[in-house]
This record gives C-alpha cells, sequence and structure tokens, in this order.
C-alpha cells in the first residue's frame, strides 16, 4: 500500500481566502459581482466562485456594478479611474501585498532606486509599480540574473520582492548587488505563508519517491514549489486537477509526497490524494 504524506504547508494562504470570502460574501448579498482578472490564479475555484455570481471581468462592467480587486492588487492609478467611473470598489488585496507597496513607497521617499525582485507581467508586480510610480519613485524589476546589469549603475539601491518570489532566488539578487552598488536597503517582503509552503517542500521532496505538486498552471507560487520540488527529485509532477495524474508516474513507488501552492482549494487536493490511492491500490 502506497503512503501519501502531504506536507505541512499547503494550499490557500491567509490572503487568498479573505479574497475568497470577500467574494463570497459581495456575491450573496448583490447576486453577482466581478473581480479585476481572476481573483485567485486557479482556474477550478474561479469556475466554482462564477456558479455563485463571482464574474471575472471581461471587457466593462455594467454602470454602477460592484468590483472586487483581486488578492494581486491594482495600480492606484487604475482604482482612481474605476472609482471615478462610478463602480463600487471592495477591495481584497492581500494584506502582504499591501506591505510591499507601502515598502517602495518608502524607499522613494528615502531617495533609493528601488529593485522589485519578481515577475514582470505578475499583477501584483504591475500593481507595485504602479504605487511606485504614483510615489515618484524610480525603479527595475529584476525577474532574472541578467537583468542586474541595469541596477548595479545605480549607488543607493532599496530591494523588495514579489510576496511569493523564491526564496534562494531573492538571497542571489541581493548578494550580487551587495558585491557592486555603495549603499544598499533590503526589506524582505517574501510572505511568510510563501517560505513555509517552499520550506516544506524542501524538506518532503526528497524523503518520497513521486512529488505531486497541485495548482493552477498560471500560479506563480505553484510554480515555484514545482522547481523546487523537481531540484530534489526528479520524479516530480505539476497538476491542476486529479485528471491529469498519470498511473505510470506511481510504478514502483512506496512514498508520494503532496503539496499545493497558497491559491489551491482543499477540495481539489483532497480529490488529487483519492486519486493517487485509487490508481496505487493495484501497487
Amino acid at each position: 500500500m502506497v503512503e501519501i504524506l502531504v506536507a505541512e504547508h499547503a494550499g490557500f494562504c491567509f490572503g487568498v481566502k479573505r479574497a475568497v470570502k470577500l467574494a463570497e460574501e459581495q456575491a450573496r448579498k448583490k447576486s453577482r459581482v466581478y473581480t479585476l482578472g481572476p481573483i485567485i490564479h486557479n482556474p477550478q475555484e474561479v469556475n466554482r466562485l462564477k456558479g455563485l455570481g463571482v464574474e471575472p471581468l471581461k471587457g466593462e462592467a455594467p454602470e454602477g456594478s460592484t468590483l472586487v480587486v483581486r488578492s494581486h492588487g491594482i495600480p492606484p492609478q487604475e482604482e482612481r479611474k474605476l472609482k471615478e467611473a462610478g463602480y463600487e470598489l471592495v477591495d481584497a488585496t492581500c494584506p502582504y501585498v499591501k506591505a510591499v507597496h507601502e515598502a517602495v513607497c518608502r524607499l522613494a521617499k528615502e531617495g533609493y532606486f528601488v529593485v522589485i525582485v519578481g515577475e514582470k507581467n505578475h499583477p501584483e508586480v504591475v500593481g507595485t509599480l504602479g504605487y511606485l510610480k504614483a510615489c515618484n519613485g524610480k525603479g527595475e524589476v529584476v525577474e532574472s540574473k541578467e537583468d542586474l546589469e541595469r541596477v548595479t549603475v545605480y549607488e543607493r539601491v532599496g530591494v523588495v520582492a514579489q510576496t511569493t518570489q523564491n526564496e534562494a532566488f531573492f538571497k542571489e539578487v541581493v548578494g550580487e548587488l551587495a558585491l557592486w552598488v555603495k549603499e544598499l536597503k533590503v526589506i524582505n517582503t517574501i510572505c511568510n505563508a510563501t517560505s513555509l509552503r517552499q520550506e516544506s517542500v524542501r524538506e518532503l521532496a526528497p524523503r518520497v519517491d513521486v512529488m505531486i505538486i497541485v495548482g493552477g498552471k498560471n500560479s506563480g507560487n505553484t510554480r515555484r514549489l514545482y522547481h523546487i520540488a523537481r531540484s530534489l527529485n526528479p520524479r516530480t509532477y505539476h497538476v491542476e486537477t486529479e485528471e491529469e495524474l498519470k498511473p505510470e508516474w506511481f510504478e514502483g513507488a512506496k512514498r508520494v509526497g503532496l503539496s499545493a501552492g497558497a491559491s489551491t482549494p482543499d477540495w481539489i487536493i483532497k480529490r488529487v490524494k483519492d486519486k493517487i490511492k485509487e490508481l496505487c491500490s493495484g501497487s
């Protein structure tokens, strides 16, 4: 019989739970509300919420609609435009993301060139850049080590991170900048939930025969969990749902590890776990 070990920290984080709860509450009051993009990066949970009247916005919402700002946040310029257009905004931005907005403004006011370690096109980073611009700050997103060339020319550099950034890469960037710039100020804005999930995967992946990471393919934090696990265990697979699991992945496996991104709901994790049991029942 196969043993299935679930990572100590896996699935929904505080910010995602809060955003989903706010959206559900608004849908109960208004029957239909719109979210500015998918409220979280999990297609299956987004579809479940659609059934409750929470609709990702495509095009323009009807006049006077309630719009839910998703957990990733939006630039303040966009927020102002929406309010001026007469929409009611419900802010479900994760408090940890708001802390990044405050950090970049603080660094800008102190005269630092701001480096944001993260994915350039991720909605959280787009929102953070919007706050930096609103504070009259200058900065750059560092997504890879190649991007560092453009920022090492500045003497005073402040560094923050996308909340779901890989800790190892963040340390690498900070270490490299410390060698090149005269003054470096670092505010570690990687949220605790991200750190705990990454640490749990690092601990579990080498101990199992097969590692399964569950979550949206469009979820940055889930992809990072997959890459961390894969670096420690070549038999690592990333799935969104139980339907993607393949029997051959588990051939000869005695222990299977299971983890999930911060935007993966418990009901999907349970389905994946049950399917693994089913696939391995003949082993």
